[in-house]
């Protein structure tokens, strides 16, 4: 499984992942700082990432579009720094690893973890 953690997270996170056993990059490192979310997703799409980020728009634009692919993990709280939740965060991934390889929404929060497997549907 390979991770882009979003602009608004921390490029540390990228340390964490790759010390668990994932590859990972920064968006940062990869495309415009300026980029919409549309265009982190359509990048982590056509290269087979799964989103890291803090930003609850992926999900928004994931259960809009009815989208597959990427998956999207969202890590939610007050202290969202690696030194905080990358434990809890990587222990999560781990356990539904499969899932994001298929296509999943995870939310991560300090009291618990939320799976929704893609593509989302609205409720109309």
């Amino acid at each position: 499984m390979k991770l882009l953690v979003d602009m608004n997270l921390s490029p540390r996170w990228v340390a964490s992942l790759v010390d668990a056993g994932w590859a990972a990059k920064h968006w940062s490192k990869i495309g415009d700082a300026d980029a919409s979310d549309s265009e982190i997703l359509g990048y982590a799409a056509a290269n087979d990432y799964v989103v890291l980020t803090q930003d609850l728009d992926f999900g928004a634009i994931l259960a809009i579009t009815h989208g597959k692919k990427p998956s999207v993990v969202q890590i939610r709280g007050v202290d969202i720094t690696p030194e905080s939740i990358a434990a809890q965060t990587v222990a999560a991934l781990r356990h539904v690893q499969a899932e994001l390889e298929a296509g999943a929404l995870l939310t991560i929060e300090a009291e618990r973890t939320r799976l929704r497997l893609l593509p989302l549907h609205t409720e109309e």
